[in-house]
Parts: C-alpha cells; structure tokens; sequence
C-alpha cells in the first residue's frame, strides 16, 4: 500500500435512495463524483461506479486513506448494500469506514436553523430534532416543530458532504456505526432507532 498524503483522500457513497452516488475527496478539494439515479441493480453496479470515480480523480485504490459511507435514513436494501460494501473493502484496504447519516451531511451543508429530514414513503419523513432519536413523523407533525425542514441535496452534493464531515470525524478516530432505522414517532417523544447493524 502506497502512503498517504498529507490530506487523507476520502471515497464517500451512498445508496439510500433510488440512486447511486460517489465522490472522491483530498482534503477539503472535490476530486471527481458521479451519481446515477437508479431504483435496481445498486448491488451489481456500486462497486464498478467507485472504480470509475477513483480513477476519474487520477488515483488508485491505494491511495485511499478512509471510506464514507451512508447510513440512512432510507431504503433497507440499499443502505445494506453500501454497508456491507464498505466493511469489505475497509478489511482489503486496511483504512477506516466511517457511517454518515443523511441527517449529518444535510447539517453540514446547512447554513441556518432548520429541521433535517427525509423524506419516506406515504408522505411521511424521517427527522433528526436536536438532542432527541431520529424518528419517522408526518409531514404535518414534522411542520408543528417550528423549524424549516432542509431536505437532502442532490446525491452527487450529497456524497461530498457525507466525505466533508467523515474528514472531520476522521482525526476523532470514527468507525462505521449502525445504519439509521428511525422508528414510528409514538407519544410525546420520538421512540429510539433499533441497533441493526449488519454484522
């Protein structure tokens, strides 16, 4: 394995939604990304997707110094699929996969008080209020809140900030987390996420 340079170079994917979305980062400089909406077939072409990233941005697998990967809320399947991949991988390469959450990427690019949120079928929304569990609400119990709802970006924004704030995690030593199951909001308060992570 060749070494690292100064700045870690950073793979950020995702697939929690009907998408497939990479980006390379050195440092805080974007060095390519690519996303492809697709609603099947993310397990067959994701792999074969970072390739094409890594090697748009004029590196190899080696040069890799950590993975960010996105952990939900969203779509079960897809969210296994890049978890499971990034545990791969991390064991090949020997660098540190480091969990996202959506809701983390959507504060990253936030710039004023909002509410994040996700949207989920049946015209609910998965929401992270401050200091409390993510839970699974109602577009209207979302409104009653009282902050404005920022919503994910574009799969291609979003996977660089999900590499943005895997940088900043990076130096604090993080691992890959469990992927984000929000629950059902049930009385005065959200419920807390099962634990499921794939192992």
């Amino acid at each position: 394995m060749t070494p690292h340079p100064q700045e870690p170079v950073i793979l950020a994917f995702d697939t929690s939604a009907a998408h497939c979305a990479a980006a390379v980062l050195r440092g805080k400089t974007l060095l390519a990304r690519r996303s492809e909406d697709m609603g099947r077939g993310q397990a067959e072409r994701l792999v074969p997707l970072l390739d094409e990233v890594i090697k748009s941005a004029g590196l190899d697998w080696s040069d890799l110094s950590a993975l960010a990967v996105g952990v939900g809320p969203g779509n079960f399947t897809g969210i296994r699929i890049s978890v499971s991949t990034a545990r791969g991988l991390a064991l090949a390469l020997e660098i540190p996969a480091i969990g996202i959450s959506t809701f983390d990427a959507i504060t990253k690019m936030a710039t004023l008080p909002h509410l994040a949120t996700v949207p989920a079928p049946q015209d609910r929304v998965y929401i992270a209020p401050q200091g409390a569990a993510p839970a699974l609400v109602s577009m209207e119990e979302a409104h009653a809140i009282g902050l404005p709802l920022a919503l994910p970006p574009a799969p291609a924004d979003l996977v660089v900030a999900m590499a943005r704030v895997a940088r900043a995690r990076l130096v604090a030593g993080a691992v890959l987390p469990p992927p984000v199951y929000p629950r059902r909001r049930c009385g005065p308060g959200p419920r807390r996420a099962p634990g499921d992570a794939a192992r």
